[in-house]
Parts: structure tokens; C-alpha cells; sequence
């Protein structure tokens, strides 16, 4: 059973019977932000940079594919290994904790939705505007000139082992199209992170849910909405550095304390929150 952390003027009830202040904030809340991690998509089956990997990748640290050194010294590995994810990624749903944030934004005069995902789950489970502050594995562009480019509509059909694939040529200048995610040395999308960081400097209420808070700047977001007199909410299996900021620290798995938190807030039925919006499709 999932509890409540052992934080100073937290109840270590079970995870279900949420403080009555923190359900009062979250029901009274002009503006609340969700900021979500790698953690919400892993539960949809999504690998994370964390996971082991099998077959070609295996011999790589996942880190040192994501970046623009690798994809310069060797596109193919990169662009397979991209195409790899992105057939994952769209081989996943949605799971509740998709599906609550979603619903929330129905009970809420605004919701601001920022993810370090760069899959699309968020916007399969009904969520209509989302700030993707890495990027996004459907969006690739020109490594030259920075023109979008469309995949096709079929699922990409990679082997599980993996394998080197050569990227695409763009049709405008025959430059390497690269994949649409914010690699380790590069800055976030300038509109985004303002976009981020103007919610968080004006809302009530900013809940951090299955991110480490190790990966700046995005990390820095609820410090920021809490020197403006927010209170945070962090939902995580595991300690991070948020835990000694955070208003309420609730220990557990995304896809099962969002989906209570919303059905307790607002008296639903804890079983038929995950279901208020449909998922949709590609």
C-alpha cells in the first residue's frame, strides 16, 4: 500500500485518504500546473534513459546517443535508435495517470500541463494543449535548415534488437533530418520554457509527478512557482530533491495516486476517474 511521506505535518495514512488541506488547495485552485517525467510514461511500458537495453543498443550508454556529436559522427545508429523509441512510444497508452490529468483540467478554470516527454501520451489520453519542454519524437526536423518533416502514417517497424537506419533527406536542401527532441548540450525551445516558466510564476498549485528533478531546467520550475507563493505537490515512487521543498510529499505510482487524488478532490468514484475523457487516436 502506497503512503503518504514521512514529511513534518504530513498524515501517514494511507495514499487514498489525502490531507484535507491538500484536496481544499487542489479544489480551490484558479491554476494549477502538472509538471510530468519519465516516470508517468514508464508506466505505459515507455523505456527510459534508466533501463537496461537489449540487442545493438545494449553496447551504448543512452546518454551519449542523445546528443549532437552523435548523430554528426554517426547519423544511422542515431536515427535507428530514435525510430526504435518512437515505435515504443507509439506502441504504448495512455494509463490512468494520463488519463486524470486529462480529466482534471474538466473540474479546473485552467490547467497548465508541462512534460519532460517527448512521447504523445499525454495528448492520446484527451490532454489538448501540452508544453513539451524536450522536444517531441514525432516532430523531426532538417539538421541543416531546420524545416519540419512528416513521418509516414504507418508504426515504424524496427527489430526489438535494434538497428542502424540512415535518416531521411530533406526536401529542401537534402540536409539529415534529425530527430525533434532537445539532445544533452542543447537549450529548450525558447517559446516552451517561456510558456513553462510564465505558469509556474502564476499558479496556485504545481504538482510534480514521476520526475527525478534532477535534469535542469526543467528541475528548477517548482522551486520558481514556489518563490511565488505556490504550493507543490510531488507524486514519486522514489526521494528526489524536491522532497524537503514540496507542500506535500505522496510516495507511490502515478497511475495510481493521480487517479485517486482527482476522484477524491472531487468526490468521483476512484475507479471511474481514469475513464473521463476517451483516449485518442493517432
Amino acid at each position: 500500500m502506497n503512503h503518504l511521506s514521512s514529511t513534518p505535518g504530513i498524515d501517514n495514512s494511507p495514499a487514498h485518504a489525502f490531507p484535507a488541506a491538500l484536496l481544499a488547495a487542489l479544489r480551490e485552485a484558479k491554476h494549477v500546473v502538472v509538471l510530468s517525467g519519465a516516470g508517468v510514461s514508464a508506466e505505459s511500458g515507455v523505456p527510459t534513459f534508466r533501463d537496461a537495453m537489449t540487442g545493438l543498443w545494449s553496447r551504448f550508454d543512452p546518454a551519449e546517443l542523445a546528443t549532437p556529436e552523435a548523430f554528426e559522427r554517426d547519423p544511422e545508429l542515431v536515427w535507428g535508435w530514435y525510430e526504435w523509441r518512437r515505435m515504443r512510444a507509439l506502441q504504448a497508452q495512455p494509463n490512468p495517470a494520463h488519463l486524470a490529468i486529462a480529466g482534471m483540467s474538466d473540474h479546473l478554470p485552467q490547467l497548465t500541463l508541462v512534460t519532460q516527454n517527448v512521447d504523445d501520451l499525454h495528448e492520446r489520453a484527451g490532454s489538448d494543449t501540452v508544453i513539451h519542454l524536450h522536444g517531441s519524437l514525432h516532430q523531426p526536423r532538417c539538421a541543416t535548415c531546420g524545416r519540419s518533416h512528416a513521418f509516414p502514417d504507418e508504426m515504424p517497424n524496427e527489430p526489438e534488437g535494434g538497428r542502424r537506419l540512415p535518416p531521411p533527406r530533406c526536401t529542401r536542401c537534402r540536409g539529415l533530418i534529425r530527430p525533434g527532441v532537445v539532445w544533452f548540450g542543447e537549450s529548450l525551445p525558447e517559446g516552451a520554457f517561456y510558456q513553462a516558466q510564465e505558469a509556474a510564476e502564476n499558479c496556485d498549485l504545481l504538482i510534480s509527478v514521476g520526475t527525478s528533478s534532477l535534469v535542469y531546467p526543467a528541475a528548477g520550475l517548482p522551486h520558481l512557482a514556489k518563490a511565488h507563493g505556490s504550493q507543490l505537490v510531488q507524486i514519486n515512487p522514489q526521494p528526489t530533491n524536491l522532497d524537503g521543498h514540496a507542500t506535500w510529499n505522496i510516495v507511490g505510482a502515478a497511475g495510481k495516486i493521480l487517479p485517486a487524488l482527482v476522484a477524491a478532490a472531487w468526490e468521483m468514484d476512484t475507479l471511474a476517474a481514469p475513464t473521463q475523457r476517451p483516449a485518442r487516436q493517432r
